[in-house]
């Protein structure tokens, strides 16, 4: 099953209403739009929705939500689709019919929130994938319709003002902000139900009130907000009506809280909406801090900030909501500052690329895949602004993503970027070279093998050109990989020879250089030179170890697996693919976890546990599908592979096997692998 929801953090109160049209709704209608004002409160109906139909039986393949308010262009949003749904595409398809291609036979649910940023983008996408999707629902919020004919709307009100709901959604709020609380009396109980009353039930402008209360009496939080939102109109707030009013409401809300804000706070307040995903403590001080922030006063106000509900923390990280980021962006511009906070968010993401990179080989290699994946959305808006103004440090960022971004499921967005930077105009060196290479291996992976080996052509005579010894090991690597995918072995190793004789070092000094040894391994492995490939494999292997690196590891493993088979040491063989698929899944590397479980369905088949070994094939086939490849590899593989189906079938017969086969395909991958794993290490 496919989909990861967000959790529900707080009490969810009222909405009974909605909440049964929806599920009326699910069975009969494709698209549902749930449409209303900013802070009424779609995203949260849509969640308990979509929580609700993720633990019934009408949605078997999973139900996937998909964050929108973080994306700023749109060309994110189907590979934002795409990533929600599990599918890390391969293949030179467009993203769109990938998309489509593996949705068609889902039954699935896709929950695409706050559709506002890109209405037109969405349009088109849900059009699509409802046309060609027959067992596709899809639930949207946003605050107006998408214009599909096929669309049902349900209008998000806010809670009746004078109702039991607003009022209970206000003072569990108040009690979360203060435990101490005492609304015992009339007065107290009186205040309460005018804040309600005033804030005209609208979720959102409810908590930020109720966030006062640790500091304010429900009397002061009454008064304030009246003198506030008379102004607003020039008369009674309680009689306003309607979506206008209401945003304005909202806006005064808002208002209201940063005028409760410290300087130091509003200041931060307006600096943090640069960030358009999640952001760490770490890298709100390296960006926000600065003239009257100074760096040891940005946490204790991103406390306060956190204490008000102008963001919210989740476990070490922090987000700001839509409308909250939307009024803190006009106090950036209003300050003049916009600008320079941009650019120092470029830089603090290109310096983070940077350290990634050079830590590629060590012991945090694993956290820094994680930071990626968590960091992509600002990734991308710092890509975004170098490329516009900086095209030099775009290609050194984009350049050092590749092997990052492929592995986390970005892959079409990787070459798009490269393909961009790279029509630019830029100053020739290193930077333009690595990112030649790192389109080169985009295309690798994509399957188009010539037009790899011209991008390898192209960087050999570039790091020539320019002494550029890491060019020459990049262009080495990626020249070597397309040949042994070709099948021309002993071309990969005079490559990969050539480049470490003419640059000697250590092994491990730099990413470029111990792939070039994984090269060598590799060709080795393809000649039958068994011993020789064994021996250097076993020796960078106890290296990798040793820095605590996981993903040459993982290939290192790959390599003694596929060594051990043809050796007829399937235990063995059983034991490397165990330890690759560890390091694969570590990493998030679909692609990889496809290769490890093949050869561990060949080891398992040569142990004679056939019925096991076609279960393992079957998870296989489903991640091959998740990178939208029926298989892939360097060509020894195949006749392994082909051995395998063979030696399963032949042992338990075909009807055996293909049940077992298609038990296999239809786990849920996530819970599928870790029980494979599990019963490879008992053997």
């Amino acid at each position: 099953m496919l989909g990861h929801l967000p959790e529900e953090t707080t009490s969810f109160v009222g909405r009974q209403g909605e909440l049964a049209r929806l599920r009326a709704f699910l069975t009969s209608r494709r698209l549902i739009t749930l449409t209303g004002p900013g802070g009424v409160g779609k995203t949260r109906v849509a969640l308990r929705a979509a929580h609700e139909a993720a633990a019934g039986p009408d949605f078997p393949d999973g139900v996937c939500w998909v964050d929108l308010p973080t994306l700023d262009r749109a060309r994110l949003l189907v590979p934002t689709v795409s990533r929600a749904v599990e599918l890390a595409d391969h293949t030179p398809r467009t993203p769109v019919d990938a998309l489509c291609e593996w949705l068609a036979d889902k039954r699935l649910l896709l929950v695409l929130d706050s559709c506002e940023h890109m209405a037109e983008a969405c349009r088109d996408l849900v059009g699509d994938l409802l046309t060609t999707c027959r067992g596709l629902r899809v639930m949207a919020t946003g605050r107006r319709p998408l214009d599909l004919a096929s669309e049902q709307l349900l209008d998000v009100a806010p809670l009746p003002p004078g109702g039991t709901d607003a009022l209970r959604l206000f003072t569990d709020r108040a009690f979360a902000a203060a435990p101490a609380l005492d609304l015992s009396g009339p007065k107290g109980t009186t205040a309460a139900a005018d804040i309600c009353d005033r804030l005209e039930g609208i979720p959102l402008a409810l908590e930020l009130a109720a966030a006062h209360a640790g500091h304010n009496t429900l009397e002061d939080i009454s008064t304030r907000l009246r003198s506030r939102l008379d102004v607003l109109d020039g008369s009674d707030h309680g009689h306003g009506h309607g979506p206008p009013h209401r945003h304005r409401t909202m806006r005064t809300t808002i208002g209201w809280s940063h005028e409760l804000c410290r300087p130091a706070d509003r200041l931060l307040w307006a600096r943090l909406t640069v960030f358009r995903g999640p952001f760490d403590l770490e890298s709100a001080r390296a960006v926000c801090a600065g003239g009257p922030l100074p760096t040891d006063e940005v946490a204790p106000a991103l406390e306060r900030l956190a204490a008000q509900s102008v963001v919210e923390r989740r476990g070490r990280r922090y987000r700001m909501l839509d409308l909250i980021r939307e009024y803190g962006r006009q106090w950036l511009r209003d300050l003049g500052e916009e600008q320079a906070v941009t650019a120092r968010h470029a830089d603090h993401f290109l310096e983070l690329t940077r350290e990634a990179d050079a830590g590629w080989t060590g012991p945090r290699q694993v956290a820094w895949f994680q930071w990626v994946r968590e960091a992509h959305t600002d990734l991308c808006s710092a890509l975004d602004l170098l490329l516009a103004a900086r095209p030099d440090e775009a290609l050194d960022l984009v350049g050092r993503m590749i092997l990052f971004w492929s592995c986390c499921g970005h892959l079409h967005e990787v070459r798009g970027y490269l393909e961009q930077a790279l029509a630019q105009p830029s100053t020739p060196g290193p930077h333009r070279t690595r990112a030649l290479w790192a389109l080169g291996v985009a295309v690798t992976l994509h399957g188009e093998y010539e037009l790899a080996q011209e991008l390898a052509d192209r960087c050999v005579i570039a790091a020539q050109r320019d002494g550029d010894a890491e060019g020459l090991l990049g262009s080495a690597y990626l020249g070597g990989l397309t040949d042994l995918l070709a099948g021309r072995a002993d071309s990969a190793l005079r490559r990969a020879d050539e480049a470490l004789a003419a640059a000697p070092g250590p092994v491990f000094a730099s990413g470029s250089r111990l792939r070039c040894h994984v090269i060598r391994v590799f060709a080795l492995t393809a000649r039958g030179d068994l011993d020789r490939a064994a021996v250097e494999a076993v020796e960078l292997r106890a290296g990798c170890v040793a820095l605590g690196e996981r993903w040459t590891r993982s290939y290192l493993d790959y390599q003694l697996a596929l060594i051990a088979l043809l050796r007829g040491e399937p235990s063995t063989a059983r034991s490397h693919a165990r330890s690759m698929l560890e390091s694969k899944r570590r990493i998030g590397d679909n692609f990889g976890i496809a290769l490890g479980l093949d050869l561990l369905a060949a080891a398992l088949a040569a142990e004679g546990h056939s019925e096991r070994s076609a279960r393992v094939y079957g998870t296989a086939q489903a991640f091959w599908r998740t990178v939208g490849h029926p298989q892939r590899g360097t060509p020894e593989l195949a006749p392994i592979r082909e051995q395998c189906e063979r030696s399963a079938r032949s042992g338990v017969g075909d009807e055996r096997y293909e049940r077992a086969f298609r038990l296999g395909a239809a786990a849920d991958t996530r819970t599928a692998l870790g029980s494979l794993l599990d019963a490879a290490r008992d053997g």
